[in-house]
């Protein structure tokens, strides 16, 4: 057993009773686990150093609820409900108190009996046991998480946002974010999952699971933004599971940072199901960020559309792996995976690995991969009117991207997210105006 799998099993804080059981498989296999090495397929281009040799192993400190920090989630014209933690320690501050019928949001030390066993018996039904290692770690460390239920046809109008937010603290320190979400039949909402800092460097690991259970019928609009400062350590997974005629359609977006590693996992379990999975991930200087992707198509008749894109710059590496895996038994699946890139330096590396795994013969599947730098005579057609190279490059490189911004279901998360990547893309604000 590795140093760090055995001091991860040290910081075990007690949890709920009813979730003793969890706990305890969770931190059998974490246990029996080795870390990943360049050798471990699924982690060959992504190294857990940053997270091996860091001071992350300990519970946070308390956090001042007076800090000054709605400024780094809050999201103008989108009038959510919303719940809020700071370090994984709730903030009532930060949280609508009263919610609409149909929609019961309640944290896991809260929950009645008959909540908690409706948690109970959906929770780690989509992290595929044995599968996800750090899933396994964030079964071991589990101490709150959040219960999202909606009701049998309920339509919440108002959007419902999760903050997950981290400030620097005196010494590193480590958090596991749980979030749990039922959608009975028929249930139709809006659910944004936003990961932010403060502006200082921080000192933080966020092992973050979500498991998200579309019963028939039901239909959710996802967005998970994870906009930590680039010194925050994150590897997280969002796990879907689409029951008949369950619809999601999700939008990811990934800045880069010292390590971060999504996995997003959608199974379809029902028949005529459709899942439109698409995102953007952006790294520069040193930074990191590895994008999972995983579609389980096991019944016939579902759909898949799936769109990334990456921006690479300076040094940095970025990791796109895209699987679609047809079963024998998913007759008439139609799945699209398509993902482009852009490098903006010479020692810029983007990993990208398209697959289709298909064991159905009645099926219309694709897939494709391209890496790219900035088209020379599009340049060339900047400059030759008046504008700057540097100028022209960053118009160029948020174009590559504002296609997925301008196709959002919302709006005001467009232009939430226009700015911030302005910022990204222009450090100097005469470049930024261009594009914000």
């Amino acid at each position: 057993m590795s140093d760090f799998i055995q001091q991860a099993l040290q910081l075990n804080p007690q949890g709920q009773p009813w979730l003793a059981e969890l706990k305890r498989l969770g931190a059998s296999r974490w246990a029996e686990s080795t870390l990943p090495t360049r050798k471990t397929e699924a982690w060959k281009y992504t190294r857990l150093r940053p997270l091996e040799t860091g001071n992350y192993l300990a519970h946070p400190r308390p956090v001042r609820t007076g800090d000054p920090i709605a400024e780094h989630y809050q999201i103008a014209g989108l009038n959510s409900l919303q719940l809020g933690f700071v370090a994984g320690q709730y903030q009532a501050a930060l949280s609508t108190s009263q919610w609409p019928e149909g929609l019961t949001l309640v944290r896991f030390s809260e929950a009645t009996a008959e909540q908690a066993k409706l948690i109970a018996s959906h929770i780690d039904s989509l992290t595929e046991r044995g599968k996800h290692l750090f899933a396994a770690l964030n079964a071991c460390w589990l101490e709150e998480g959040v219960f999202l239920h909606l009701a049998v046809h309920a339509e919440i109008a108002q959007p419902i946002q999760l903050v997950w937010l981290t400030t620097r603290q005196d010494a590193g320190f480590s958090t596991a974010q749980r979030l749990l979400v039922l959608a009975e039949p028929g249930a139709q909402a809006t659910l944004v999952e936003h990961f932010a800092s403060d502006t200082a460097e921080q000192n933080s690991f966020t092992n973050g699971i979500s498991e998200i259970v579309l019963q028939a019928g039901a239909r959710l609009t996802y967005y998970r933004l994870n906009l930590e400062e680039e010194h925050a350590l994150h590897i997280g997974g969002a796990h879907f599971g689409l029951a008949e005629g369950a619809v999601l359609n999700a939008f990811c977006l990934a800045m880069g940072s010292s390590l971060k590693r999504l996995d997003l996992v959608v199974h379809h379990l029902g028949e005529s199901a459709h899942c439109d999975l698409n995102g953007v991930y952006l790294a520069r200087r040193d930074q990191h960020v590895d994008i999972h992707s995983c579609i389980e198509h096991a019944v016939p008749r579902c759909t898949t559309e799936e769109i990334f894109r990456g921006i690479v710059g300076d040094s940095a590496q970025a990791v796109f792996n895209g699987r679609i895996h047809i079963h024998a038994q998913a007759q008439k699946t139609s799945a699209r995976l398509s993902n482009k890139n852009l490098l903006t330096s010479a020692d810029a590396e983007v990993d990208t690995k398209p697959e289709l795994e298909i064991y159905a013969n009645d099926v219309q599947c694709a897939h494709g991969a391209t890496v790219a730098q900035l088209d020379e005579q599009l340049l060339y057609y900047f400059l030759s009117r008046g504008i700057s190279r540097r100028e022209a490059e960053v118009m160029l490189s948020f174009g590559f991207i504002n296609e997925l911004l301008a196709c959002l279901a919302h709006p005001a998360i467009g232009d939430y997210l226009r700015p911030l990547l302005a910022s990204h893309f222009a450090d100097d604000p005469q470049l930024a105006r261009h594009i914000a």
